[in-house]
């Protein structure tokens, strides 16, 4: 009697013979696929992006504010737990710049030699890295369509604006040659797996990692608070967004609520308040109430249009998906809470908030991606929408972005370029680390701190100096560097913050009390020893 067969010859049950069963794979995302050696789309393309966008990081030369966390690192590498302030020859006791963040770096620096530039620039590879693996998770939790992850990439490097839009904490293609080594790099790409965590525990699904959230019970959401106080710690502003965040994916998905279920997020909470307030270096909620910096962020509100313009093109997306989940639906409720916070530092002039701009595009964005990942056939008004943000895609590389990552000589339309600052190595060669430079023009301060150099005047507000402080010191340079100075003004201000170096602009004029040691060919900047004819010492 012939048996019935339970398996085909591939291992498939019922499958006929002479066919390959192929096993079909469930949520595949960032960087899981089946059980075969077959890289799910996100893991090729994305590997592909991450060489792509680290050889264009590579090629830039650190600028911006890389100067200041470069100080940071060189600062903690001299005292890892009493550190001097980050740009001045001051007590550096309250500034919020000593994140854990910053620490770990300090110690990397500590145990490999390098200095503050160098340990910059190798945390692009780690905060992209966060950044890849936390797109992949959150969009796994918001679908499991495959390419969702990857058009998610595409919209969140792509579809921003046709005007240049640099800052920190933007994640367009231009921005990222920048600022991938920098704090809010990491602190973002903490922030999606915060919210992919925080999404899968709302609706109740196990997230396939292993690590703090994904203990059983009240462990995880005390682990998941950890993560959410560890992002305040790092990046206050961004956790802001977070927050913002994870009130939108546990309003928009818990269910059912009940006693339990307040308590276990409560825990959260409060695990996240008692990480962050622990931490020795600085109190984070003193921030709450520090305006010092609002003045220096007004420019985040300008040509919000032409900057952010082709991210609207998301809007019918976020709108399909309240229309058949409701207003609760967590991408809907993100992009209204952050468009809220926007609109209130614009009218109340904080304007700090402007700097979550990046991430309210967020939910256009992966709403677009998670619709156009759809499979196919598609209907009419889902092509229309795929050829709009296909254009737009390419309106957007061809008028900004395209230039980060296409090298000149490859490029026949001239793109525009990163910014490209000059090196002032040159300097730290003959100004020992400590040592107070006075110094006009718009690199130099910004750059020099980076090499361990102190500044008369800090270009940065921070909290671990009085902004009233701060601004004497500027109009004390700006008095030493005018040309109507007399030399006895110019010794009392040298005398008053220990200074020994000057390193001015080819516009200004070398005192005649200053002996020039060095000059840039590149810039035309002069380095010139100052109070040695007078015996001014520290």
């Amino acid at each position: 009697m012939p048996r019935t067969p339970t398996s085909s010859p591939t291992g498939a049950a019922g499958a006929p013979a002479g066919t390959l069963a192929r096993r079909a794979v469930r949520g595949a995302s960032a960087l899981r696929g089946g059980r075969g050696p077959r890289p799910t789309p996100y893991q090729a393309v994305g590997f592909l992006f991450c060489l792509v966008m680290l050889l264009a990081y590579w090629a830039v030369p650190l600028c911006c504010d890389a100067g200041q966390h470069a100080a940071v690192v060189e600062r903690l590498r001299a005292d890892l737990f009493h550190p001097r302030h980050p740009m001045a020859d001051l007590p550096g006791a309250g500034s919020p710049y000593y994140s854990p963040y910053a620490v770990a770096e300090a110690v990397f620096a500590r145990l490999t030699g390098l200095g503050g530039w160098e340990v910059v620039r190798l945390a692009g590879v780690l905060n992209l890295l966060v950044l890849l693996t936390g797109i992949g998770r959150l969009t796994r939790v918001l679908t499991p369509r495959p390419w969702a992850p990857v058009l998610a990439l595409g919209a969140m490097t792509l579809l921003w604006g046709t005007e240049r839009a640099w800052w920190s904490g933007y994640l367009n293609l231009m921005s990222m040659t920048g600022n991938l080594g920098y704090p809010s790099a990491f602190a973002i790409g903490l922030t999606f797996w915060a919210w992919a965590l925080t999404g899968a525990r709302a609706r109740g699904r196990a997230v396939r990692y292993v690590g703090p959230s994904g203990l059983p019970g009240w462990a995880g959401y005390a682990g998941l608070g950890a993560l959410y106080g560890l992002i305040l710690l790092i990046h206050p502003i961004t956790a802001v967004a977070a927050a913002l965040g994870a009130v939108a994916f546990v309003a928009g998905w818990q269910r059912p609520w009940h006693g339990a279920v307040v308590a276990r997020w409560a825990v959260t909470a409060g695990v996240a308040v008692l990480v962050a307030g622990s931490w020795p270096y600085y109190d984070v909620f003193a921030l709450a109430g520090d305006g010092s910096v609002d003045a220096i962020h007004r420019q985040l509100y300008e040509h919000l249009f032409g900057q952010f313009w082709l991210a609207l093109l998301g809007l019918p997306a976020l709108w399909l998906r309240g229309r058949r989940s409701s207003w609760r639906d967590p991408l809907v409720l993100l992009f209204v809470l952050d468009s809220l916070l926007v609109a209130y530092g614009w009218a109340s002039g904080r304007y700090t908030y402007g700097r979550i701009l990046g991430l309210t595009l967020v939910p256009l964005q992966f709403a677009l991606a998670v619709e156009l990942a759809a499979p196919r056939p598609w209907g009419r008004a889902r092509r229309a929408l795929g050829l709009t943000a296909a254009a737009g895609a390419c309106a957007g590389f061809l008028t900004v972005q395209g230039g980060a990552v296409l090298p000149t000589a490859l490029d026949p339309l001239g793109l525009e370029q990163p910014s490209r600052w000059p090196s002032y190595a040159w300097v730290a060669r003959h100004v020992a680390k400590g040592e107070v430079v006075i110094s006009d023009g718009h690199f130099a301060p910004r750059s020099l701190p980076g090499y361990g150099a102190n500044l008369a005047a800090p270009v940065w507000p921070d909290p671990a100096l009085d902004e009233r402080e701060r601004e004497r010191r500027l109009a004390d340079v700006r008095a030493y560097l005018s040309p109507d100075s007399t030399g006895a003004l110019r010794t009392a201000i040298a005398r008053r913050y220990h200074a020994r170096w000057l390193l001015l602009t080819r516009w200004k004029k070398v005192p005649e009390e200053a002996v020039v040691v060095a000059w840039s060919r590149e810039t035309g900047e002069v380095l010139a020893r100052i109070g040695a004819r007078e015996g001014v010492t520290r």
